[in-house]
């Protein structure tokens, strides 16, 4: 019988190769560029047929209703930004949801490797979890710990991130904003459904470790949060190493700690984070807008020189170190 709940429970590790196993590449290029979108937004159009060189009639553009890369422009005013951030979850949830039937050769690795280690995690998990001391103290302080990624924390750095962008006009800034809250309620939901269907008790509860006992176990809550905005942050920084060095120890430990309080088993905390990892870059490289982004690292100039005195005129062609992100 537990070989049986084994096997069964190992059909959750395709979950988090979710993200990577639903982006199609055909799906990114049937997308309109930022340039083209708002070309088609500015350019002046007349109806069609019409023939007549003075009419005022401008139909609006149809766009492709799929179109879900958050371009500056939709993240300054409230409207444009919550209909597509709604719109976005419902794709990705459509996506992550019938993401096993997209496997193929491509992606195999991607779905054999992290079920593997899912049902292997899953036997030794008791073995794991009594290797710790488990005294009073590692609990306390390991639920304290865990705390780093909790809803409650990780929502108001992003908030905070996108009212700095707000604040300086600074586009990278409302776009890490508005991508990790669409990252965090898109792990919020696959954790939620997940955990109704799986019920594994918690390592402090009855008959610990026991699928569809009643339990919230399965898979981390924290864990796929934490992991989803590390991701984001190292794919947003992939010029500055350090953000994803320190996001990526700070979801090590959040998890680390979540199995030290006793509220997670390893395999938990571990399926939790891989469909968060995922999640996080699935979010980027779909609703990342390119305009955003600058990554070169010095801008060139053009300088005019003029000396009255000695009757020189001129242009010098000067670098100086841009604030791209």
């Amino acid at each position: 019988m537990r070989v049986v709940r084994i096997s069964t429970v190992v059909i959750a590790a395709v979950l988090p190769v979710l993200a990577a196993a639903s982006a199609d590449p055909a799906d990114v290029q049937r997308q309109p560029a930022p340039q083209a979108q708002s070309e088609a937004v500015d350019a002046p159009q007349t109806e069609s047929g019409s023939g007549e060189p003075g009419s005022d009639k401008k139909p609006r553009p149809v766009l492709d209703r799929r179109d879900r890369i958050f371009y500056p422009g939709d993240t300054e005013r409230p409207k444009p930004l919550l209909r597509k951030l709604f719109l976005n979850i419902v794709f990705d949830q459509e996506e992550i949801f019938t993401s096993p039937f997209h496997a193929n050769r491509h992606n195999a690795l991607e779905w054999l490797v992290p079920t593997a280690a899912t049902g292997a995690l899953i036997a030794a998990d008791t073995h794991i979890a009594n290797a710790f001391e488990n005294s009073r103290g590692q609990v306390r302080w390991g639920g304290r710990i865990s705390n780093i990624g909790a809803s409650y924390t990780l929502i108001p750095i992003v908030a905070g991130s996108y009212v700095y962008g707000a604040w300086r006009d600074n586009p990278k800034g409302r776009e890490i904003g508005v991508l990790g809250t669409e990252s965090l309620l898109d792990t919020l939901i696959v954790a939620g459904v997940l955990k109704e269907v799986f019920r594994r008790n918690r390592p402090d509860e009855k008959n610990p470790g026991d699928f569809w006992g009643g339990g919230t176990s399965f898979p981390s809550g924290h864990a796929i949060q934490i992991w989803s905005i590390a991701s984001l942050l190292d794919h947003e920084y992939k010029h500055k190493k350090i953000f994803g060095i320190t996001a990526y120890s700070l979801a090590g430990i959040v998890s680390a700690a979540r199995i030290a309080a006793q509220k997670h088993f390893a395999s938990d905390v571990v399926t939790g984070g891989t469909m968060g990892w995922f999640i996080g870059r699935y979010v980027y490289d779909t609703h990342m807008s390119h305009l955003a982004h600058k990554h070169s690292s010095l801008l060139p100039m053009i300088v005019p020189e003029v000396d009255p005195v000695q009757r020189s005129y001129g242009f010098t062609l000067v670098f100086r170190p841009s604030d791209g992100r």
